[in-house]
């Protein structure tokens, strides 16, 4: 599985103006970490997605947007397995 999941966040840090992906477990245990995202921050990621699916428990869960003038954090949740990647935010 290890292999498998570094393969995946390679693939996501090689997508333009990402700079960092992070995985935890439910427990909000970090299972891997690139780039801008710090290891650190697995429990709030995961925390912050429990609370987004509180919202509306009975459907899929909802992918969160953390947003300011020069970078995003997408955050979504799979299964017992929630995601996050950092993008940094194109000047056009």
């Amino acid at each position: 599985m290890e292999k498998e999941l570094d393969k995946v966040i390679e693939e996501i840090m090689s997508t333009p103006n990402i700079n960092g992906c992070l995985v935890a477990d439910h427990q909000g245990l970090c299972l891997a970490s690139k780039g801008s995202a710090h290891v650190d921050s697995a429990g709030i990621i995961v925390a912050i997605s429990e609370q987004a699916c509180k919202l509306q428990p009975n459907l899929k869960p909802p992918t969160v947007c953390l947003e300011t003038e020069k970078k995003k954090c997408l955050i979504q949740r799979h299964g017992t397995i929630t995601g996050a990647i950092f993008k940094q935010i194109s000047n056009i």
